[in-house]
């Protein structure tokens, strides 16, 4: 539903296609010296269920650059190459040295002036289970000090635990509801999902809240294409164990790292829950779509029989789509 400026979903694409019907249905343009865009002041998006944090459509199911973004911030680190990984070119125009990205979260959430804000939060909802003060902050007033490419579009994340389920609004400043939203939904609500894991509660509802909403108007077909998908119909990710997630999370980011630089991995080597498992099935698979320019064929294959392992049929349809798009017979998988 949407009121206005209120959004409310029980899934990402529910809340993807009220917030782009009413951005197309906007006629007044804003010039900014990145385009031309659309906006909405003041939006407010509630998540009802923030596991439904994947799009089915074929123009937004991007889960593979989701998970590089995720591990991004988990490296605890800003540099440039990581991403260019996942999304070549997307952050090199956002790079003032050629080597880290300012606006990157990973040493923000782990060692902003020292602190490790996810560590802080943790230890805090642990001891004060009601309080009001469990707030990380992203955007600061160095970010306005000098003219740099890219400054971080959130400026706060704040968890609150409410009937014992963790609950998460997120304060942007700015967001680009085309490319930037679906990510932002992922990462936050995966977020959220390790820290209630951390603390050994479930999780609530996921708010997103920003002041300036907007889509450019080079991605104006592109969501009108979207739209024209139709009704998605609602997927969820499988709840993560219930378990502190931190260990797995340490495997998982070495196996990233490893997969990232191009080491081949042994799967049925890794010993973690089919949720875990699956995310590095997901890394292998995109990393074997990577690397299929001159070998389509042996990719394909290997590809299909990942899918075969794969636990949860939530990622199927994301790993058909590079399976489209290797097939050697060409025939419309």
């Amino acid at each position: 539903m949407h009121k206005g400026i209120y959004f409310e979903a029980d899934t990402l694409d529910d809340l993807l296609t009220d917030v782009f019907k009413q951005l197309l249905d906007n006629r007044k343009i804003i010039n900014a010296s990145r385009g031309n865009f659309t906006e909405i002041f003041g939006a407010m998006l509630v998540l009802n269920n923030p596991r439904a944090r994947l799009s089915r459509s074929e123009s937004k199911g991007k889960i593979f650059t989701a998970l590089g973004e995720l591990f991004w911030y988990l490296s605890k680190k800003n540099n440039l190459e990581f991403m260019e990984y996942y999304l070549p070119g997307r952050y090199t125009k956002e790079s003032d040295d050629g080597v880290s990205v300012r606006s990157g979260y990973g040493e923000r959430l782990f060692g902003h002036n020292g602190n490790n804000q996810i560590q802080n939060i943790i230890t805090l909802l642990r001891k004060k289970p009601t309080t009001r003060q469990a707030v990380i902050q992203l955007f600061d007033a160095s970010d306005l000090s000098i003219n740099f490419k890219s400054i971080p579009c959130t400026c706060t994340l704040q968890f609150i635990i409410r009937d014992n389920k963790l609950n998460l609004m997120a304060n942007m400043r700015s967001n680009d509801a085309f490319i930037g939203l679906p990510h932002d939904v992922f990462t936050f609500t995966m977020l959220q999902e390790i820290i209630a894991r951390s603390i050994g509660i479930d999780i609530g509802i996921y708010k997103h809240s920003v002041c300036s909403l907007h889509l450019y108007e080079d991605n104006h077909e592109k969501a009108k294409t979207y739209l024209s998908e139709g009704w998605q119909s609602p997927i969820a990710m499988d709840p993560m164990p219930i378990e502190d997630p931190w260990e797995a999370i340490k495997v998982v980011r070495n196996i990233e790292e490893q997969v990232r630089t191009n080491m081949e991995i042994d799967l049925s080597s890794i010993k973690l829950s089919p949720f875990w498992v699956d995310i590095c099935r997901l890394l292998v698979v995109f990393q074997k779509w990577k690397a299929s320019q001159n070998h389509k064929a042996d990719m394909f294959t290997a590809c299909q029989e990942i899918k075969t392992q794969v636990s949860s049929k939530v990622y199927h349809m994301f790993i058909d789509a590079k399976l489209d798009s290797l097939n050697p017979l060409g025939d419309g998988r």
